[in-house]
């Protein structure tokens, strides 16, 4: 029996790049430049590492403003709005990936219930938030990482 292969054996990304405008970090995957540039020459472990940085950051950006209601409503949610998911995806990258599809519908009916201050939060608010937020911690993290470009 030949293994399918997970959704981190895909590039992450979204179609959305803005480094070939200068930036090191994209806006629309959350990778490096030199990561984006060098993906096809990536081996397993190096896509790996790349992936598992990206799942990091969005769990901790996720879960810091939603919580999991019902697993059950939330596999519906994600099935009903089409959602390509992966059972080795972590939970934050699911409610990523079904924000971008839900538009204004309320998170509720998704089996997910908004935390803190982003209680009453619009949908589409919350995505635009989690954006900024995790391409925040992206730049971050490149900022403490990565050597300076000469």
């Amino acid at each position: 029996m030949v293994d399918r292969p997970t959704y981190s054996s895909k590039t992450p990304c979204v179609g959305l790049c803005s480094t070939v405008y200068g930036d090191q970090v994209c806006r629309g995957c959350k990778r490096f430049s030199h990561e984006i540039v060098d993906w096809n020459r990536y081996d397993t472990h190096a896509r790996a590492a790349v992936w598992q940085r990206l799942e990091q950051l969005i769990e901790q950006v996720i879960m810091a403003r939603v919580e999991l209601v019902s697993a059950v409503e939330l596999n519906r949610a994600l099935e009903h709005y089409k959602v390509a998911v992966d059972a080795a995806m972590p939970l934050g990258m699911k409610v990523l990936r079904l924000l971008a599809r839900l538009g204004d519908e309320p998170l509720g009916a998704a089996g997910i219930r908004l935390r803190g201050e982003w209680v009453g939060m619009p949908t589409r608010q919350l995505r635009d938030d989690v954006d900024q937020a995790f391409f925040a911690l992206s730049q971050a993290y490149y900022d403490r990482r990565m050597p300076p470009v000469a």
